[in-house]
């Protein structure tokens, strides 16, 4: 007998198949006992009928806890009122063999959770259909990633998790003793490092956890997140914005193609979606702090004004990007921002130290910034005046320093949040939902 899984199920109607998963619920119905069984490719209702099964067995599977684990063989039927995901399809029971089962107290019973009693386990409420389909989203949006940057000649090479110094500001740094060598830190970005492989390699990125002790309650905010990071060599503010563009809109569109039913299943508006394709549109920072403080003096709710509330020089909140982004159905480049809420490495704007060439990418429908770049300071000189100037330690940033003297370039790069770029395609309001196991300043358990 062919085991087939539970996604393909439209290739085999009219066939006996074996399908190997875990009882996801089960309803009574006198002589019919229906069981939505899931396999980890999808969810789908089989049919046991008294008549086909010994009684003994029979009477198991009227009883069978939520959560055991089968193996059920039997046809496939179409039957477009069949639940499940991709759903439309069920399976008439011929044979079960209950691998086992489940013990009764099963903390995740179908009912409403408190978001603090789901995530307590969250080992558990990964298996409902809801978390289950927004984390297939993720592992396609991974996926998407690697195949874009690797068909488009980028190298994807490792960057180390512990580092000697800070790179994106030294207050939200995971601090460890590291043998003799003193203070060593968990890895905030891999970009620095990434700046030293585009001389050997021209193009590169990469992509794993990052950590930021940042004490943000946020739904926006964790404190260990995955971060894809691309570098590139010979590359100004103009072109990484094209290749982000390139990026973001082949992540939507492959996810459109195979993740239909997931989406269909989170009930999320694909029209809004669908529409996001080349070109972006971009506004400087200038025009959007223009925009912003218009919006603010025009405001006449005192809460909400207080909310906008912005003058140039400011960086977003969640309020800003959310406004900024009401005025566009796709991503906006946001461009030109302040040196001093940037990171030390940025490339001055040329004529205005005070700007430097830096780019986010807010997501639409409020979801705010999923990527941010910027050009690199190419210039020696420029650079250690700016690690100096925010107090760096000269020491850790020898290795960095000196990429500027050995055949310097001009070369951009930027870091995209998987998270939240999940949360966006499926239209979730907190990322905590869109990682299997999320830390947070309040929680590291399970």
């Amino acid at each position: 007998m062919s085991i087939i899984r539970v996604d393909e199920i439209a290739k085999h109607v009219g066939q006996e198949v074996t399908v190997r998963g875990w009882v996801y619920n089960r309803t009574d119905k006198g002589k019919l006992v229906f069981l939505l069984v899931r396999d980890g490719t999808g969810f789908v209702q089989c049919v046991a009928f008294k008549g086909d099964l010994a009684p003994e067995v029979f009477d198991r599977v009227m009883r069978l806890p939520q959560e055991s684990s089968v193996i059920i063989t039997g046809a496939v039927r179409e039957d477009k009122r069949a639940p499940g995901i991709p759903g439309g399809y069920e399976i008439g029971v011929k044979q079960i063999e209950i691998v086992q089962e489940a013990a009764l107290d099963y903390p995740m019973a179908l009912k409403d959770h408190g978001v603090d009693f789901a995530l307590d386990n969250r080992h558990l409420w990964i298996r409902f259909p809801s978390q289950w389909a927004i984390l297939r989203v993720r592992v396609r949006v991974m996926s998407a990633v690697r195949e874009y940057l690797d068909s488009h000649g980028f190298f994807n090479l490792d960057t180390p998790i512990l580092t000697p110094a800070a790179a994106e500001g030294t207050t939200t740094l995971f601090e460890t003793e590291y043998f003799d060598e003193g203070k060593a830190y968990l890895a905030q970005t891999g970009q620095l490092y990434n700046e030293a492989n585009i001389f050997a390699f021209g193009k590169v990125y990469c992509f794993g956890p990052t950590f930021r002790a940042e004490k943000s309650k946020t739904r926006r905010h964790l404190t260990e997140f995955w971060m894809l990071e691309p570098e590139i060599a010979f590359c100004d503010l103009d072109q990484l914005m094209e290749i982000e563009e390139g990026l973001i809109t082949h992540i939507v569109q492959t996810v459109l193609r195979d993740c239909a039913a997931e989406l269909k299943f989170l009930e999320r508006d694909v029209t809004k979606l669908q529409a996001i394709i080349p070109p972006f549109p971009r506004m400087s920072y200038d025009d959007a702090a223009k925009y912003l403080i218009e919006l603010y003096e025009k405001e006449t709710d005192p809460e909400r004004k207080e909310l906008l509330k912005f003058e140039w020089g400011m960086d977003f909140g969640a309020p800003h990007e959310v406004e900024l982004t009401k005025l566009h159905d796709k991503p906006l480049f946001v461009y030109g921002y302040p040196s001093a809420v940037k990171a030390f490495y940025m490339e001055p704007w040329p004529g205005r130290p005070e700007v430097c060439k830096s780019v986010d990418l807010l997501a639409p429908e409020g979801y705010g910034e999923i990527c941010g770049g910027s050009e690199r300071m190419s210039d020696y000189d420029k650079l250690l005046a700016r690690i100096r100037q925010e107090g760096l330690p000269e020491e850790a940033f020898k290795w960095y320093l000196e990429l500027r003297k050995y055949g310097s370039v001009p070369h951009s790069g930027f870091g995209m949040g998987v998270e939240r770029v999940v949360a966006w395609l499926c239209g979730i309001e907190h990322i905590r939902e869109a990682i299997p196991f999320p830390r947070t300043i309040k929680r590291v358990y399970p």
